[in-house]
């Protein structure tokens, strides 16, 4: 699938989705703090549970829980907890409209996140935002960020190269996950991480809102 891309600067616009796309972040610190005060560990801090934000479940537990020595158990502990929830998580503001008119105006449009298929496949269905995305990959279906495996399998499937793709992510994660796959990226400052650690990987730039985006493009 191509693209008339005479009058864009790339093809491909790949979005992270906790952080970036829907408001997260408050209920993964929530989910997270629960599951330590249900197992007895040490309850990590907002900021500790923020700065894991994108990386792969497999990946977060050992960094978060040193101290337990079943990493599986804590991942269970931590989905039911998630599933359990009813921490608000809406879209950002100007997300949805973002996405249509990006749609509308013809980029191929793709999601690289640390959440499971299953999880990610239940968002894109109660958003709506499914039928807007041509692919995906998440991380049931390749190593985590800030591995570019995510990307690289992205450029694949649409036969784009890395300079005619950019990633959108909140995290310090995402950004270095498209610095590794020598990809363009915006940061967005309104999730996981502020503007400051964002700039310091050199994105093509830090936006305040979702709505900024189009600018860059």
């Amino acid at each position: 699938m191509r693209v008339n891309t005479n009058d864009k600067a790339f093809e491909l616009v790949i979005f992270d989705w906790d952080g970036t796309l829907m408001d997260t972040v408050g209920k993964i610190v929530s989910c997270m703090q629960s599951v330590a005060q249900e197992l007895c560990l040490p309850v990590p801090t907002e900021h500790q549970v923020r700065d894991v934000i994108g990386l792969s479940l497999p990946n977060i537990m050992p960094i978060l829980f040193r101290e337990h020595q079943n990493p599986q158990q804590i991942i269970d502990c931590y989905r039911r907890h998630h599933l359990a929830s009813d921490y608000p998580t809406p879209l950002f503001e100007g997300v949805e409209l973002l996405i249509k008119q990006l749609h509308e105006a013809g980029y191929l449009l793709a999601i690289a996140t640390g959440k499971a298929r299953e999880g990610l496949d239940k968002v894109l269905e109660l958003t709506g935002l499914g039928q807007y995305f041509h692919a995906s990959r998440c991380a049931s279906d390749a190593q985590s960020k800030p591995h570019p495996e995510m990307l690289h399998a992205l450029l694949n499937h649409f036969d784009v190269s890395a300079d005619k793709a950019i990633m959108i992510g909140d995290s310090i994660h995402d950004i270095t996950m498209a610095n590794n796959a020598q990809m363009a990226s915006i940061g967005v400052s309104y999730g996981a991480h502020d503007e400051s650690r964002l700039l310091g990987l050199k994105p093509l730039a830090v936006v305040a809102q979702p709505g900024a985006i189009r600018h860059y493009l």
